[in-house]
């Protein structure tokens, strides 16, 4: 990986090494940030297991990230099934 032309060595402790689970994600913006909620659901209690906060340009690139990463693996593994939406919720 490299930042700016440089080689740069990602750590990450045994914690983090572990992941978090999400089945739903909550997302609110300011002018300045858009901050993304993980939550784990199990009715009739959700907890926030990760926040991830990211300035617009910042997200864009993700969302950018994101989408070439959901392409290669459809072209690996075949097409996703979209889950269906939550009852009583919208995404937003």
């Amino acid at each position: 990986m490299s930042a700016e032309g440089q080689d740069m060595n990602i750590k990450i402790t045994d914690e983090e090494l572990k992941g978090r689970y999400s089945n739903l994600l909550r997302i609110t913006h300011t002018r300045e940030e858009f901050i993304l909620d993980f939550i784990n659901v199990v009715p009739p209690h959700a907890v926030v297991t990760a926040r991830i906060v990211a300035s617009p340009g910042h997200l864009k690139r993700i969302i950018r990230a994101l989408a070439k990463n959901l392409e290669l693996y459809e072209e690996n593994f075949g097409a996703i099934i979209e889950a269906p939406e939550p009852e009583g919720g919208e995404l937003n």
